[in-house]
């Protein structure tokens, strides 16, 4: 999303700067010069379908750019999680903390190499997005096994949660290639 962001923004400002120059360029040939005559103006005033398809085109373009701007405001990641308390309140578990202790059991797993974890969803519903680089020889089955037992299930208890779904992305580690002698 961030790339798609900036890719956006960058050809959005180029338009804009591509239409202030020709605006400029327009308004230093005379001072009484305007950027569209009013043959240009008046062309298509007639044209029925003109005004409407003016008032759609434009109504699209504020409509894309408003869910464009929310979707820029949503959080991608959980800042905390709400611990249920048996009286019936909450507490409040820092996100981060929680996807560092997940890392960390996940990383200590055998055959996993790296681990990194990310929580998004909603503060009493979590979900885990789980990526695991595995090492050379590394079982997947195992793995995912051991994840489930050894580092979601502890998570999603000492959390107090009912669940702690987990999205999770194994990737074998790079090594160098092993030459026959």
């Amino acid at each position: 999303m961030r790339i798609v962001n900036r890719v956006l923004l960058g050809v959005l400002g180029l338009a804009v700067a591509c239409a202030g120059a020709a605006v400029l360029i327009a308004g230093r040939r005379s001072p009484d010069a305007v950027l569209l005559t009013r043959a240009d103006r008046v062309r298509w005033r007639d044209e029925d379908w003109w005004w409407p398809g003016v008032i759609a085109a434009l109504s699209v373009l504020v409509l894309l750019a408003l869910c464009w701007a929310l979707a820029q405001l949503r959080r991608r990641r959980l800042d905390d999680v709400l611990v249920p308390m048996d009286d019936g309140s909450g507490a409040s578990l820092r996100g981060r903390a929680l996807e560092a202790a997940l890392s960390a059991d996940a990383e200590s797993l055998p055959g996993v190499a790296r681990a990194h974890v990310h929580l998004h969803g909603r503060r009493a519903a979590p979900r885990a997005r789980v990526g695991l680089v595995l090492t050379a020889g590394a079982e997947p089955a195992a793995t995912l096994r051991s994840l489930e037992t050894e580092a979601l299930t502890p998570a999603r208890t000492s959390a107090g949660l009912p669940h702690l779904p987990a999205e999770v992305h194994l990737r074998a580690a790079p090594h160098a290639p092993e030459r026959a002698h």
